[in-house]
């Protein structure tokens, strides 16, 4: 059974800067597309980035794109998100989810990208002063 899960959130200061980690079962970047979603208080799931499990290829939201960067640790069966230069409007719950290798870039484009039916339980991030 593929399972997700992350960790790395918590409470950061505008500006400052997190890591999240999203450690999936074995084998699993091999053959699944790693998105990662945020969701905040009050307002619908936004993709933010997925890195392709074909091509190796990354995408990001447009908003986000220079703060945001999303690599992977094959070896360790773990997906990263370094968050730079955090906004207050950053805070949400982010969530990691498994998808098909070819559908990375729905990720970015849709509000729920067909496919991504493996999903994490999240970590809260906080941006505040």
């Amino acid at each position: 059974q593929l399972q997700l899960a992350e960790s790395g959130g918590g409470v950061v200061q505008p500006g400052g800067s997190l890591r999240l980690a999203c450690e999936a079962s074995e084998n699993t970047l091999t053959h699944y597309s790693i998105g990662w979603f945020r969701q905040a208080p009050g307002k619908e799931r936004e993709g933010v980035s997925c890195i392709s499990s074909f091509d190796g290829s990354t995408h990001y939201v447009d908003s986000l794109k220079g703060r945001f960067i999303i690599t992977r640790d094959m070896a360790q069966d773990t997906v990263y998100l370094q968050m730079n230069d955090l906004k207050p409007e950053d805070t949400a719950v982010y969530y990691c989810a498994a998808g098909p290798p070819r559908r990375c870039q729905m990720v970015v484009t849709m509000t729920a990208p067909p496919g991504f039916d493996y999903w994490g339980r999240g970590t809260q991030v906080t941006v505040s002063s």
